[in-house]
């Protein structure tokens, strides 16, 4: 399975592309490729991996995902059911900042969008409070055509650049990087969690899928992920814990059983640990 490179189709006469998709679930396989992406999501919900971090998505939502990123739109299982009639909707921007952009991008009245950019290598992540003016503008770069588009983009590109609110979506400095085969077998892992992290899964059972004993996965996992394949289970499960004690009026114990653990105390714990707050704290202040 081919998951990285991907390439995107750019136009001789185009220094930006517009991608719209409809469809019951985003493309889902682990890819990267030189374009920085904008990405608006309009329909559909999910988890979005990003190098070593995650990131819940929904309707609404927009994200900045850098160049060379190992990525992937993992939409909520209900989404891949038979009989589901559910639409996952987006529009993306992408655009290569070393490509023909570049000597504008050097022009001395856009320092803050190079600043920008060099900030947030991984990408970033919109804040809530300012979704509205950005996607009025994402939608003027869609309906605007030569000249006009790229001072629209260029528009786009400035008001993120003087969003305080932003924020990173992967701590590491740099992109993950490995091969093809690596990120293949990568892929494998992330799709099977992503799968079964409702389940108990062993290390023999995801090794195995990996094709290495456990030793030699759990060395592999952690130099490329920068994290033990267990910690990466549990905020997997902690993501999906959080987004059905936002939305479902079900008991602790229920949401602790549904996310794979199978002790309450467990699940307290590990909510603590990667959310630094408990999960009835994290109920009551959503409700609020």
């Amino acid at each position: 399975m081919k998951v990285i490179p991907f390439t995107i189709p750019v136009p001789k006469d185009k220094s930006i592309i517009i991608q719209e998709d409809r469809l019951p679930y985003f493309y889902n396989h682990l890819h990267r490729h030189h374009e920085i992406q904008i990405t608006w999501i309009q329909q559909g919900e999910g988890t979005l991996l990003v190098g070593e971090s995650m990131h819940h998505f929904q309707p609404g939502d927009v994200f900045v995902i850098g160049a060379n990123q190992p990525h992937i739109f993992k939409s909520d299982a209900s989404y891949f059911e038979k009989r589901n009639k559910k639409i996952s909707q987006s529009v993306t921007i992408f655009f290569n900042e070393n490509g023909d952009l570049e000597p504008l991008l050097k022009l001395p009245e856009l320092k803050l969008i190079r600043k920008w950019l060099e900030q947030f290598p991984a990408g970033c992540k919109l804040p809530q409070a300012s979704q509205t003016t950005i996607i009025k503008l994402i939608q003027s770069v869609g309906s605007s055509k030569g000249s006009l588009q790229i001072a629209r983009f260029i528009e786009l590109l400035q008001v993120f650049a003087s969003n305080k609110g932003l924020s990173a979506l992967s701590t590491l400095s740099q992109p993950l990087q490995f091969n093809e085969s690596e990120g293949a077998r990568l892929n494998t892992i992330y799709q099977y969690t992503l799968e079964h992290f409702s389940e108990s899964i062993s290390l023999n059972e995801v090794a195995a899928k990996a094709h290495l004993t456990v030793p030699a996965f759990c060395r592999y996992f952690k130099k490329r992920t920068r994290k033990t394949y267990v910690g990466f289970l549990n905020e997997i499960r902690i993501s999906e814990a959080c987004k059905l004690l936002q939305q479902e009026p079900e008991s602790m114990v229920s949401i602790a059983f549904a996310t794979g653990f199978s002790h309450i105390s467990s699940f307290n714990r590990t909510f603590k640990q990667i959310m630094g707050i408990s999960p009835r704290e994290f109920k009551n202040r959503s409700s609020i």
